[in-house]
């Protein structure tokens, strides 16, 4: 080959060296970020894919904050609930145990009533007090709103929820045939020709009675009517005279209630042994047959999910209506989208609201003075006490069902979403860093060796011209 005096191989190098150069910049830059893309050229289509990924992250960690929220504010209410579960059932107990008049004094009786008072005090309280984030959520400030249910015909109508982005719910209310007590007829239709001993047996408990030789049926009924509170079984004389025959009934209506009655010893021919079980409504609601516990009616459907008691007012082969509006509930959003909404209700629990009046009155009636306080009518108290109970624990229910099978479930969820998203995104995004490192030792053996090679270029020129 001739020898020229030419910068080719000059250019060559200088080539060279500006490509390793770039190289080790994108290299350099991949290191120092920890990213693989960090311009669109570097890989579009995986930028495209990091930046889905990245929307949904957001969308993800925004539901995980929502539900977290979530489940504060549920646990914030459960625990309400259970404190006032506790006072209603030492509400019960005492109104129970003044029903037994003869074995306490006037003293302890009001001593029971003080007791009830203040018990009576803290739901209020309690009711009054329970917030979160500034919400009130017992007061009754979040529950679903109901219009038209004439208190003729519906009682305690609950909502416990319903479908977020629907309408208003018009409920057609069909009774087929009407719920029934558990009635044990002629106990007793003459007096007891020896002393006996029988035991009662209800929903609520069993107690032991003793009746005496010759004892009145009237004498009878009153042994029987002062322990009510305690079976749920009370007496009665037809048509309220004196030697009419004793009849048993039940507190309550349905399967659940039952009357028994077991002659232990003495007089088994005019005392009837007796067991019978009360009957439940049969109802249809909006044409579909509804569950129902005596007069109390269960339904759900489409998101819709409610409770309601039918008085007797409501009989066989009627059919009334009411109105579930699209307002009012706590709405809770569980996902990352408008269609994993969830509206929430959350009844009224003051001592105004808990009872009911087939059980004979409000727990706000059982205050010193009121119209089921002790000294005045206890049987009745403890009946109001188990019916405020049961719509407490039903709520708590309720409320620990969504936050359990709903609120939680979904965190979960969005927390394992978060997981797999966040992996998929540093498969895609993050930069290796042992093959980058690898990379930038190669580049740096270049970038030396093409500057060696730049300046025996430049020699080689050199010698050439030292020829002239």
């Amino acid at each position: 080959m001739a020898l020229t005096v030419t910068n080719i191989n000059t250019l060559t190098l200088l080539n060279i060296l500006n490509r390793t150069a770039t190289s080790q910049s994108g290299t350099l830059t991949r290191l120092s970020t920890g990213q693989r893309i960090n311009k669109g050229a570097d890989d579009p289509a995986g930028l495209l894919a990091l930046q889905s990924i990245q929307r949904e992250l957001i969308s993800v960690d925004a539901a995980i904050q929502n539900d977290q929220r979530s489940d504060a504010m549920l646990s914030v209410a459960d625990s309400a609930l259970t404190q006032l579960n506790d006072l209603l059932g030492q509400i019960q107990t005492l109104a129970a145990q003044s029903s037994n008049s003869a074995g306490l004094t006037a003293s302890e009786i009001a001593s029971n009533q003080s007791q009830i008072d203040d018990a009576i005090a803290s739901i209020e309280r309690i009711v009054r007090t329970t917030e979160f984030n500034g919400k009130k959520l017992l007061d009754g400030s979040l529950g679903i709103n109901v219009t038209g249910a004439d208190a003729t015909y519906f009682e305690n109508v609950r909502v416990y929820s319903r479908d977020p982005n629907a309408d208003s719910n018009t409920i057609r209310v069909t009774v087929n045939s009407v719920a029934e007590r558990a009635k044990a007829t002629n106990f007793a239709t003459t007096s007891a020709s020896e002393a006996t001993t029988i035991e009662v047996k209800g929903r609520l408990g069993t107690q032991i009675i003793e009746i005496d030789k010759d004892e009145n049926l009237s004498s009878i009924v009153a042994k029987i009517n002062d322990v009510t509170a305690l079976t749920g079984v009370y007496a009665s004389q037809a048509g309220g005279a004196a030697s009419a025959a004793v009849d048993l009934y039940s507190s309550g209506y349905g399967s659940a209630e039952f009357v028994k009655v077991s002659v232990i010893t003495g007089d088994t021919t005019n005392l009837k042994e007796l067991n019978k079980v009360g009957v439940d409504a049969s109802v249809t609601v909006n044409g579909a047959a509804a569950s129902a516990d005596g007069n109390e009616v269960l339904y759900s459907q489409n998101g819709l999910n409610l409770a309601f008691t039918i008085t007797e007012a409501f009989t066989a082969g009627t059919t009334e209506t009411f109105t579930v509006d699209s307002s009012g509930g706590a709405t809770f959003q569980l996902g990352t989208d408008a269609s994993t909404r969830y509206t929430l209700g959350f009844d009224n629990l003051s001592p105004r609201r808990l009872g009911s009046k087939s059980v004979g009155g409000f727990l706000a009636d059982l205050k010193g003075g009121g119209a089921a306080a002790l000294a005045n009518d206890p049987a009745t108290a403890a009946a109001i006490a188990a019916e405020a109970q049961k719509q407490v624990a039903t709520l708590q229910g309720r409320i620990g069902s969504f936050q359990k099978y709903q609120v939680q479930t979904s965190l979960n969820a969005m927390t394992a979403t978060k997981e797999s998203l966040t992996t998929v995104k540093s498969l895609i995004g993050d930069v290796d860093y042992a093959a980058e490192s690898s990379e930038l030792t190669r580049q740096n053996v270049l970038m030396q060796s093409a500057i060696s090679l730049l300046g025996v270029a430049n020699q080689q020129s050199a010698q050439i011209l030292s020829l002239l």
